[in-house]
């Protein structure tokens, strides 16, 4: 009933920048975080960065802090994930994650299908 639809990923040098979109749809009364993971071969999925989405508060992994910004529009149901100075080790796979409260007033996690990063010369 809720869909997490993500955007943004692709192939970037190492340097550069790319944004990650993430905009969330259903039956929602609320979200209360929302967040990125990701996981690269051989490795288990790690929390990137988290935002509560009603105050703003952000907590980030200490690998991407100070490179990475995670943001949200609250209008929209919408976060984002900036990228900024990739390096290769950031190649994985980025999975959206929500923890929403759905118009019954339950609370569930989603999480979107994933998209790929990759940062390689």
């Amino acid at each position: 009933q809720v869909q997490l639809v993500e955007s943004g990923g692709g192939l970037v040098q190492p340097g550069g920048s790319l944004r990650l979109s993430c905009a969330a749809s259903g039956s929602i009364f609320m979200i209360n975080v929302m967040g990125w993971y990701r996981q690269a071969p051989g490795k288990e999925r790690e929390l990137v960065a988290t935002v509560i989405t009603s105050v703003g508060i952000t907590n980030y992994a200490d690998s991407v802090k100070g490179r990475f910004t995670i943001s949200r529009d609250n209008a929209k149901n919408t976060v984002y994930l900036q990228m900024n100075s990739l390096k290769p080790e950031d190649t994985a796979v980025y999975y959206c994650n929500a923890k929403v409260v759905g118009v019954d007033r339950m609370l569930g996690t989603y999480w979107g299908q994933g998209t790929q990063v990759t940062v390689s010369s």
